[in-house]
């Protein structure tokens, strides 16, 4: 049973800028609320990134009465009722209050509305439904605050319904039950996922990709995703198996750590979910830092510092932190303070340069990248040592024919 925190309401109506979008908004006839997330959060005592309102207001009436208050308003979704104003430097979201007319799972028609518990209803999770009046006054017209209490991530109304209207929430499900559920995923909620997994494959791969890399942030990702593996979504997701022991011990990279063995991976997550160039640049790395350490049967700090050479200190870090608790290779106990090192030192590169074997009569040409090469596999082969010594017993090595 978890224990809420409503002082966190009384902190989250007194910060500077909510404060001045609540007054500016404030009018006879009309009534704005803090509402969704910024709500739940305050009441876990935590301070919401993201601050959203609902009100009764219609759009140009927001923007109207911010500037008169001396907000800056920003019409970000008017088509749906969304004016974002700046206030205190950060941005609130203003949607007037509305319903849905109709919708195709992943786009919906609304109309504007003034019932505060008809906004509620067509929200996803209960503990995304709670509001909270400019008075103080929380309201809680789905059960929100009791499921927040003991840990249940439960739908709003019939669950099949709400991912007919947006079958994103299939993986919203998986997400804030990892955020926030306690206890076994609520089983209308998992059941209505698991029949609609279909649906997944009329989303875009970008909103599957933010979606699930959130999911993969939360705490208690690895026991959702086990069961994203074991009803058979997570393939749906990925185009492929997940290692969910591999992102138990996941330091950072989870999706490197549960999707990754080898770079064909990387290649075909960048095309599944659509990943940024950084993105899997990151996972390509990984993966060939893991197969060059599995190669290994054993790894010292020398052949750790060679790994770090060739893939970089990350995809290192990363790719040992999964591999601690397999067979092979056998690791050294101080591999942190390694890595540590690894990082605050200068960055590991050959320290033979093709001028240095000009210098010494090899003649400028082809000659000098295989002599490069030579050099570097020596250096390699080492562990990449950098003083003075190395250096020349490098170059000697490089002039050899």
């Amino acid at each position: 049973m978890r224990v809420l925190d409503p002082a966190g309401l009384a902190r989250l109506r007194g910060r500077p800028g909510v404060a001045a979008v609540l007054a500016a908004l404030d009018a006879p006839g009309a009534e704005t609320r803090l509402v969704g997330g910024c709500v739940r959060d305050a009441l876990l005592g935590h301070d919401a990134a993201d601050i959203d309102c609902a009100t009764t207001h219609l759009p140009e009436a927001v923007m109207a009465r911010a500037g008169a208050a001396g907000l800056k308003a920003v019409p970000t979704g008017i088509e749906h009722g969304t004016v974002t104003l700046v206030a205190d430097g950060a941005p609130i979201e203003v949607t007037t209050l509305r319903e849905d007319v109709e919708t195709d799972g992943r786009r919906a028609v609304v109309r504007f509305g003034g019932d505060f518990a008809r906004d509620a209803e067509r929200r996803d999770f209960t503990v995304n439904a709670l509001s909270l009046d400019a008075g103080g006054r929380l309201h809680d017209t789905t059960g929100g605050v009791e499921d927040l209490r003991t840990g249940r991530v439960r739908f709003i109304g019939d669950p099949a319904t709400r991912i007919r209207e947006d079958a994103l929430r299939i993986l919203r499900f998986f997400r804030f039950h990892a955020r926030f559920g306690q206890g076994a995923p609520d089983g209308p909620a998992l059941a209505a996922c698991i029949a609609a997994r279909d649906d997944l494959d009329r989303l875009s791969r970008e909103r599957v990709r933010a979606e699930f890399l959130k999911l993969l942030e939360a705490p208690g990702a690895v026991t959702m995703v086990a069961t994203l593996s074991e009803t058979g979504l997570l393939a749906r997701i990925t185009g492929g198996v997940g290692e969910v022991g591999r992102l138990a011990r996941a330091q950072f990279l989870p999706l490197g750590a549960l999707a990754v063995a080898v770079p064909e991976d990387a290649e075909r997550l960048r095309e599944r979910l659509r990943l940024s160039n950084g993105e899997h640049a990151a996972l390509d790395r990984y993966a060939r830092a893991l197969g060059a350490a599995r190669n290994r049967a054993a790894l010292d700090a020398g052949a750790i510092r060679a790994l770090a050479a060739e893939h970089g200190v990350e995809a290192v870090d990363a790719a040992l932190a999964v591999l601690a608790g397999e067979p092979r290779p056998s690791l050294p106990a101080d591999i942190p303070a390694l890595l540590d090192d690894l990082r605050a030192g200068p960055p590991l590169a050959l320290p033979v340069t093709g001028a240095d074997l000009v210098a010494r009569g090899l003649a400028p040409g082809r000659g000098i990248g295989r002599a490069l090469t030579r050099a570097r596999a020596r250096w390699l082969a080492l562990g990449c040592p950098m003083d003075a010594a190395a250096r020349a017993m490098l170059i000697a090595h490089a002039l050899e024919t």
